[in-house]
């Protein structure tokens, strides 16, 4: 009780003191208070910014992969309408003298020249496919394979030897630089 006592009388003293305290606390909160506010509104414009920065971003970049997309798609039809081009061009000759042969066979009296005419025809028509890497497959008296054949029948093979090879070609097989692109048809023995 003696300590109650003694503090009454202490506070009696100090209550000035302590009310001039009180009010520095109490004039310091809402300082901090307002600082606080001020410095979570600040982080929150910046969070803002680093977000609408980052939108940006993301749209610009979006943006960049869409046209990137439509112009490599737009390269890829124009090449495929375009790849065959060159060997047309290369072509024409052949289609110009088909037709000086065709002309020339309403009037010729002889068949050699106009044979001779259609072989030289073929001929160029045949480099020209070369040059391109047109090669014809071999196919006659091979073995049967079918990752290069179509077996269109099968006949008794007309002796020991040619049991599961190919005996006849219907219809050549070509490669275009190593890969078939026409498979040969052909009679096999059996």
């Amino acid at each position: 009780m003696k300590k109650n006592k003694e503090q009454e009388q202490i506070a009696p003293e100090n209550q000035g003191t302590q009310q001039m305290e009180q009010e520095k606390e109490l004039a310091k909160q809402p300082g901090e208070a307002s600082t606080d506010a001020e410095e979570t509104i600040n982080t929150e414009e910046k969070l803002r910014a680093e977000l609408a920065e980052a939108n940006d971003k993301y749209v610009r970049l979006y943006a960049e992969f869409d046209n990137f997309r439509r112009r490599t798609t737009k390269e890829r039809i124009d090449l495929l309408q375009t790849a065959g081009k060159e060997v047309l061009v290369n072509l024409l000759p052949v289609l110009d003298d088909f037709e000086r042969a065709l002309k020339a066979m309403e009037t010729a009296s002889e068949v050699a020249p106009v044979k001779e005419g259609i072989t030289l025809v073929h001929n160029k028509f045949r480099n020209i496919l070369t040059q391109k890497g047109l090669k014809e497959m071999e196919s006659k008296g091979t073995t049967f394979d079918a990752d290069l054949h179509e077996a269109i029948t099968n006949i008794p093979a007309p002796s020991e030897d040619l049991k599961g090879k190919v005996i006849d070609e219907v219809e050549k097989g070509y490669y275009l630089n190593d890969k078939v692109i026409r498979f040969a048809k052909v009679i096999v023995g059996n």
